[in-house]
């Protein structure tokens, strides 16, 4: 008895490729070949490229939060003086702050002073929030410390002043210039409260990659700035890194346990989780959506089948009457549905993983022809646009791709298959 030739075997694949290769002459149907071919690579690069910017975004935007602002902050609740007014500093900041350091996954504690203040130089004026720091502290800050763009010298920061980049551009002040503080919470006189001017040098200008955070803010050495917003002796809250600020939430408690009875805490997440939740949802309706223009392309291999199956009916039939099973006519057509959406897969994902790689040149090419102005950074937060390609995402679409490529051939093989021999060689 003669066996049987395994599944996919080798006349399968040779059958497939003369019917995806022949000329339309020829009964193929090598035009619509084609168009499924480059609506699957379109689609997949599309499906690459969205998933990539959205990563480079999402990492992008993290970034810039846990590298320039605390992953918590620790302040007091309010209380009320004995003369009526509030008061929420924190009189034992330092015995706080070695309390808050024995905690488990903090890495770092540093007592902050801040204000708004009017800051002027050469009848140019700029709002600026004013964080007091200590030169030691503010080196371990990453964003600012090792900023993607500076001027100056960090180590200079105890004799003058760090401001944004942004905030040195509004004021047109550079390194060494020397610019005017004005808070109206000033020095305190029988007549009332008197504006505090102060004047400063810049002795660092730094971009922390946040349009944001360098358009208002500026760093004044701790003490200095305890003297200028009148915190002789206290602090208004401490900022506090931990090792893992993905897991912030399991240290809260800790944190409030070290901190005493009048301490409130506010995360990173609490400041950003708006957005982050925005933006996750946004992630999921993009992919959703970009998964049907997947779709769609595949369906474009259905219709290339059909016209398959139909232009080679005499070739089944006599398939068929020659000892072809029904199985082996239904493999030959899944092979060449499901290879033209394999094909299309590789080549959207190496299109789109190379606009990844290249987005930045892809990018100003884009600008340039535009005439400039494409990406506000007002607008979007950071400077450019990012990509960061993740195994994942790149998975999930080469997944979805062949899923749906594969789905969608099963029905015209079927149909392929089932075709009676008899019908089909009767008019020929």
């Amino acid at each position: 008895m003669a066996k049987s030739p395994p599944p996919f075997a080798g006349f399968e694949w040779m059958i497939a490729w003369r019917y995806l290769r022949a000329r339309r002459a020829e009964g193929g149907v090598s035009v619509m070949t084609w168009i499924s071919l480059v609506g699957i690579t379109l689609a997949v690069f599309a499906l690459v490229a969205t998933l990539a910017v959205r990563s480079g975004f999402r990492a992008e935007f993290v970034d810039t939060i846990l590298g320039a602002n605390a992953h918590v902050t620790v302040y007091n609740s309010v209380t009320v003086t004995e003369t009526g007014q509030s008061n929420r500093v924190i009189d034992d900041y330092d015995a706080m702050a070695d309390r808050l350091r024995e905690v488990p996954g903090v890495t770092r504690v540093a007592p902050l002073v801040k204000g708004q203040v009017m800051a002027s130089y050469r009848g140019r004026n700029a709002g600026a929030e004013v964080f007091g720091i200590s030169a030691e502290d503010l080196a371990t800050i990453p964003r600012i410390a090792e900023p993607e763009q500076s001027l100056g010298d960090i180590a200079r920061f105890e004799e003058g002043i760090a401001i944004g980049w942004g905030v040195a551009q509004q004021l047109n002040a550079s390194v060494g210039d020397r610019i005017k503080l004005i808070s109206p919470d000033g020095a305190k006189t029988p007549f009332g409260t008197s504006p505090r001017v102060n004047i400063y040098e810049v002795v660092y200008i730094f971009q922390a990659g946040r349009y944001d955070i360098d358009r208002t803010r500026a760093y004044l050495p701790f003490a200095e700035a305890q003297v200028y917003f009148n915190r002789e002796g206290v602090a208004d809250e401490l900022e506090v890194m931990v090792a893992n600020p993905d897991a912030v939430e399991q240290m809260t408690l800790p944190l409030l346990r070290a901190g005493g009875e009048r301490v409130l805490l506010w995360t990173w997440r609490d400041a950003s989780g708006a957005f982050l939740r925005a933006l996750e949802v946004e992630d999921n309706v993009m992919f959703v959506i970009l998964s049907i223009l997947v779709l769609i392309a595949a369906m474009n291999i259905i219709s290339g089948l059909i016209m398959l199956v139909k232009n080679k009916g005499r070739d089944i039939g006599i398939l068929r009457t020659m000892g072809l099973t029904e199985g082996s006519v239904m493999r030959v057509f899944f092979i060449c549905g499901a290879s033209v959406g394999t094909v299309g897969t590789v080549a959207g994902v190496i299109l789109g993983c190379l606009f990844a790689i290249y987005i930045d040149p892809i990018f100003s090419f884009v600008n340039y022809v535009s005439g400039g102005g494409v990406w506000d950074p007002s607008i979007r937060g950071i400077y450019a646009l990012p990509a960061k390609l993740e195994l994942a995402d790149v998975l999930s679409a080469v997944v979805l791709s062949l899923g749906l490529s594969f789905g969608v051939t099963i029905f015209p093989a079927r149909r392929a298959a089932r075709m009676n021999p008899v019908e089909a060689l009767r008019y020929e």
